[in-house]
């Protein structure tokens, strides 16, 4: 019969139930049979790409757990497949699942970089740091083609306004010359997230994101090239990647990181599902430890939305993972947190000339 988690190359095979919707679809056995029949084995469901025809580009938030107030998602959605990524649910928004839908349906935002433009040439921006992407990674699978990162990137040089860039994907040393453009203003910074160094778990929890070595790589290239990064660990899994921390913090040290940051694990809305249903594929002898230990650091929940509380948790694991992950920083000369976002270079093209003349 045809198994909801069997699709390679996809974080799930599986569509759980949009919370917003009243009514949903589900094949019976012979249909699924069917199915997997026609597909067979090596089934691997295509990207289906989007336009997404948002009208403003600079996403707003208020949580005090994040180091941002605005970012640039030019894409929702991601090919990168993580099973655990908080973001998942985002797409019932739009009437999808937060399973497969998730990653195989890309809404893209091709007037990404004129919308960025057009929101920092405005006299109401007052220049800060602009997060990428804050939801889905903006150096997934299909920028390659699409460049929409790399244009807004460019936008971003053109105005010196500070950008800060969380990704898993090797991709962003495409970019190294641009983010040793704006580093000269101070205005760069880059975290490449390594979940785990194993990558046999890097195949199974994040499918078609860079493998290990290739983010160390990464961090090399950009250090090389002069754009300021650092290592994000997340999410830290307890049982299944949280022993892993002082090693990976070594390696990304050794690469040339030069600050970290770390995020325990989240499972919000139908992330939830799909996680249990990733640990009983891959992990079944060790799930319920896995998920006893994230309600020990959640109070008793798999997952808490109360600020505060919600990237770091709570109780006596998250306090250990805390002191490993503070105690490897020291110990491999990483500090917390990444490089101060500056402002004073900021500038309005066409606007700033035309103020020399007018002081003439």
């Amino acid at each position: 019969m045809y198994h909801q988690d069997a699709i390679r190359g996809r974080g799930t095979g599986w569509n759980p139930a949009n919370r917003f919707e009243g009514r949903q679809y589900e094949p019976d056995g012979d249909a699924l049979d069917e199915l997997g029949a026609e597909l067979g084995e090596e089934r691997r469901p295509g990207t289906v790409l989007l336009d997404d025809n948002s009208q403003s580009i600079l996403s707003e938030n208020d949580s005090p757990d994040v180091g941002f107030r605005f970012a640039v998602n030019p894409y929702r959605g991601c090919e990168h497949g993580c099973v655990y990524c908080y973001a998942r649910p985002t797409h019932e928004y739009f009437g999808y699942s937060a399973g497969l839908d998730f990653e195989t349906k890309i809404f893209v935002k091709r007037r990404a970089p004129a919308l960025l433009r057009e929101a920092l040439a405005s006299s109401k921006w007052q220049p800060q740091l602009i997060a990428f992407s804050g939801v889905t990674d903006p150096y997934q699978p299909v920028e390659r083609e699409l460049k929409l990162t790399r244009q807004c990137l460019e936008v971003l040089l053109e105005y010196r306004n500070p950008v800060g860039i969380v990704t898993k994907n090797r991709l962003v040393a495409r970019d190294a010359d641009v983010l040793a453009a704006l580093a000269e203003y101070g205005c760069a910074g880059v975290y490449v997230s390594v979940t785990t160094l194993d990558l046999g778990l890097n195949r199974i929890l994040e499918p078609r994101t860079s493998a290990p070595a290739q983010r160390l790589e990464t961090i090399a290239r950009l250090r090389d090239a002069g754009v300021p990064v650092g290592v994000l660990v997340a999410p830290v899994i307890p049982a299944v990647n949280d022993h892993e921390i002082p090693e990976i913090l070594k390696a990304c040290a050794d690469a040339g990181a030069q600050f970290a940051s770390t995020i325990m694990l989240r499972l919000p809305y139908a992330v939830a599902p799909l996680f249990e249903h990733w640990l009983d594929a891959h992990f079944p002898d060790r799930k319920e430890k896995v998920l006893n230990r994230v309600r020990a650091m959640r109070g008793g929940q798999l997952n808490r939305s109360e600020f505060g509380a919600r990237m770091r948790g709570e109780g006596v694991f998250a306090d250990q993972t805390r002191t490993l992950f503070e105690v490897a920083c020291r110990k491999h000369g990483l500090r917390r947190g990444g490089p101060p976002a500056c402002t004073e270079h900021f500038r309005r093209p066409g606007v700033d000339q035309l103020d020399l003349f007018r002081a003439v």
